[in-house]
C-alpha cells in the first residue's frame, strides 16, 4: 500500500449539508428573536463539538434553556441531526472506497457528540478506512479544526507524516492550516476537481502544491 495518505473532511465533502432553516423555524415557533437559539446554546454547541458534554446533557440543556417539554426537545434535536447529517456525497464516497487498498485513508471532522454512531450507521464511513479509529472526530480528540493540534493528532493516530498527506476540506481556514503544517491540501468545491486532485496526488512523487 502507498505510504501516502488522503485525509478527508465529512460535512460539505463526504456529506452534502445545506442549511435547512431549522433554527429560524424553531425561533418562529417559540416566538424568539432571530439569533436567540444560538445565543442561548452557544456554549452547549461548543462543548458538544469537543466532547465536554454527552448527548444526555445536551438534551437537558436544550430543554432547559429553550423551555421545551421532552417531546419538543426531541423534535428540536431531530432537526439538528437532520441538517448535521445531510445526505451522502455518493460519487465521492464511491471513489474513495475504491482507493482503500491503494493508499492510506483517514477522516478528520469537526463534529458533535453522537456523530460517529449516526454517520457509521447511516453512511458506513468506517468502510472507507482501514480502521474505525482512523475516523478522527473533534468531539473525541477535544480540539477542532483549524487548530493545528487537530491535524497533528490526526497524523499521529493515522501513523503518517504531514508531508505525506493530501487533506481535502470545504473550509478555507482548515486548508490553510494544513498547508502551514506541510500537508498538501485541496479546497473542495466539486467532485470532479477533487477526484482529479486525488488522482494527481497519487500519481506523483508528492511534490508540493495547493
Amino acid at each position: 500500500m502507498d505510504e501516502r495518505c488522503i485525509i478527508l473532511d465529512i460535512g460539505g465533502v463526504l456529506e452534502h449539508t445545506p442549511r435547512t432553516g431549522w433554527i429560524p423555524y424553531w425561533e418562529r415557533e417559540l416566538g424568539l428573536p432571530p439569533g436567540t437559539v444560538d445565543q442561548r446554546l452557544e456554549d452547549v454547541w461548543h462543548a458538544g463539538s469537543i466532547g465536554a458534554v454527552d448527548e444526555a446533557e445536551v438534551r437537558r440543556q436544550v430543554a432547559a434553556r429553550l423551555r421545551l417539554d421532552p417531546p419538543r426537545a426531541a423534535a428540536f434535536m431531530a432537526d439538528f441531526w437532520a441538517e448535521y447529517l445531510g445526505t451522502p456525497n455518493v460519487e465521492l464516497i464511491a471513489h474513495v472506497r475504491g482507493l482503500r487498498h491503494r493508499t492510506r485513508l483517514g477522516i478528520l471532522s469537526n463534529s458533535f457528540v453522537g456523530a460517529r454512531e449516526r454517520e457509521v450507521s447511516r453512511y458506513g464511513f468506517d468502510e472507507l478506512v482501514e480502521d474505525a479509529g482512523h475516523i478522527v472526530y473533534s468531539h473525541e480528540i477535544g480540539v477542532e479544526k483549524p487548530d493545528p493540534q487537530a491535524f497533528e493528532k490526526a497524523c499521529t493516530i493515522l501513523g503518517v507524516r504531514a508531508a505525506d498527506c493530501l487533506f481535502v476540506d470545504d473550509h478555507a481556514p482548515n486548508v490553510e492550516t494544513a498547508l502551514t503544517l506541510g500537508m498538501q491540501a485541496h479546497l473542495f468545491d466539486d467532485n470532479h476537481r477533487t477526484i482529479a486532485r486525488i488522482a494527481e496526488f497519487l500519481s506523483t512523487d508528492g511534490e508540493f502544491r495547493n
